[in-house]
């Protein structure tokens, strides 16, 4: 479980911050179960994010549309992320996910981004 915190929140904390379609309100949870399917790309034991994981994603991406949703789901990401130490998951992997599935993002993915700036 902590592994997959801790792709959910390398994931999607640059996701967050791109997208810019309407939608309601994003949960912790909700960031969990759309990027649950990148966990093996994360860790390194499959070569490439699979389909699941881009389609969640995306739709991660199209659901968090206000700054405040981006915001709430970044700090969410962010203090599981601070709470996991090393779980063997591969920030390189996890960082690569927004490019791969073609999602483009605005914000480096990265434990340390300040949720404040996110727009």
């Amino acid at each position: 479980m902590a592994r997959l915190a801790l792709v959910a929140a390398v994931a999607v904390l640059a996701l967050l911050a791109a997208s810019k379609t309407a939608s309601a309100a994003v949960s912790c949870s909700d960031v969990t179960s759309s990027v649950a399917p990148c966990l093996s790309y994360a860790m390194g034991t499959a070569s490439s994010p699979s389909a699941a994981c881009c389609n969640g994603v995306r739709s991660l991406n199209s659901r968090a549309s206000s700054k405040g949703d981006r915001q709430a789901a970044c700090a969410c990401l962010k203090s599981m992320t601070g709470r996991l130490g090393g779980s063997g998951a591969s920030m390189g992997n996890a960082a690569s996910i927004p490019g791969k599935c073609g999602v483009t993002v605005g914000v480096p993915i990265s434990p340390n981004v300040d949720c404040s700036k996110i727009n």
